[in-house]
């Protein structure tokens, strides 16, 4: 098993057990700032996502907070007001990575991403959130664009990420009011896929990597950018391009899942889709 690099600002931790094979575990690791994103977790996180894109072991990567946060935004002190300070190189360079890791590494992954909110989840946050596949909360996690209330609108791609996700109305009404809402008001916005006890919000979570985890993730990934890449496209458009990446995925595709597929439903009878993932070899 790979032996993970250390940071200052970010963790990463293998899955330990069976039950957790294959499951790469990202940390927010500043609890003490509720882990707010200043310039130095940005630049660790493209060198964590990188170690994790290439280690073989890991199959899907969860992104999570330490502590009781997810992720309280951009940090106000180091990322703004020291960052203002600095001549105007030193904003350009803050801006590339946070972007960098934030959408730009998050939406191309080339494995299975899963934003697993523990707690806070404020501001700048929402964008890596969103471009995560996909996103399970607790409960009672607080959700809130705070920023018109300290006299900006919200930064970076934040207004993007909500238009991606959510009904207009809703966006239109949080980034006004700045006003709090909780996991379950989030899920039923869709910003989740699902908001779960606390108690169940690990378990849930390595259920549903796990079942990640065993599939074939080659085809995976040709499947969740093939949804991205369409949503902006005309349905003639988005039939050629879909055909291409469905030929380029199985042509591809070091484990030849198409045919285990089919030899396993039509010649062996041993599997049925709909069902759950083939028996991969």
């Amino acid at each position: 098993m790979s032996t993970p690099p250390t940071f200052e600002t970010v963790a990463i931790e293998l899955g330990e057990g069976p039950e957790e094979a294959g499951i790469g575990w990202l940390f927010f690791d500043r609890p003490d700032k509720r882990n707010a994103m200043n310039p130095t977790l940005n630049r660790e996180m493209i060198d964590a996502l990188d170690w994790l894109e290439a280690a073989d072991d890991v199959r899907v990567v969860v992104l999570t907070g330490r502590g009781d946060a997810w992720s309280a935004g951009m940090d106000l002190q180091e990322y703004f007001r020291e960052v203002d300070a600095g001549p105007p190189s030193v904003e350009i360079r803050a801006r590339r990575e946070s972007a960098e890791w934030q959408w730009r590494r998050l939406i191309h992954f080339a494995k299975p991403t899963i934003a697993m909110v523990n707690g806070w989840c404020f501001g700048g946050a929402f964008t890596p959130l969103v471009c995560c596949d996909l996103a399970i909360a607790v409960e009672d996690a607080s959700f809130g664009l705070s920023e018109v209330n300290w006299g900006i609108p919200p930064g970076g791609l934040v207004s993007r990420a909500l238009a991606e996700t959510i009904p207009a109305r809703d966006a239109q009404w949080y980034v006004m009011t700045g006003e709090r809402f909780d996991g379950r008001q989030a899920s039923a916005m869709r910003l989740v896929n699902e908001a779960v006890p606390g108690e169940r919000l690990r378990a849930r979570t390595v259920e549903v990597a796990g079942k990640l985890a065993g599939m074939n993730t080659h085809v995976l990934r040709a499947a969740k950018v093939g949804v991205k890449k369409v949503r902006q496209m005309s349905w003639d458009v988005a039939e050629d391009y879909l055909y291409a990446k469905l030929d380029a995925a199985t042509g591809h595709d070091p484990e030849q899942g198409k045919q285990q597929g089919l030899t396993q439903f039509l010649d062996a009878k041993t599997y049925r889709p709909g069902l759950g993932a083939y028996e991969r070899s």
